[in-house]
């Protein structure tokens, strides 16, 4: 899996540096705290092109995937928890 990257702007009011604390209570610091992945695969299925989407939950995650397919109507996308397929759309097959 791609390294995730936090981005934020320079004025977070949650920046590590600072002393207030995050809303629930630590960041992020891996990809085992983001398990659910939203990923855009080639159109031979072949390549993974994209990682869309990481997300610690999986509501956000089936959301992500839910507008991915919308977004990319002719494409491959996979929602994958850790390692394993939890959806996978082709539209090839829709």
């Amino acid at each position: 899996m791609p390294e995730v990257v936090k981005l934020s702007p320079t004025d977070d009011p949650f920046d590590r540096r600072s002393k207030t604390p995050p809303p629930q209570g630590r960041f992020p610091n891996g990809a085992d705290d983001l398990p659910y992945s939203v990923e855009l695969w080639s159109a031979d299925k072949n390549l993974l092109e994209q990682v869309i989407a990481v997300s610690a939950s999986p509501s956000i995650g089936y959301a992500a995937y839910y507008a991915a397919t919308r977004e990319y109507p002719g494409r491959v996308i996979v929602l994958r928890h850790l390692d394993r397929v939890i959806s996978r759309w082709d539209a090839k097959t829709q």
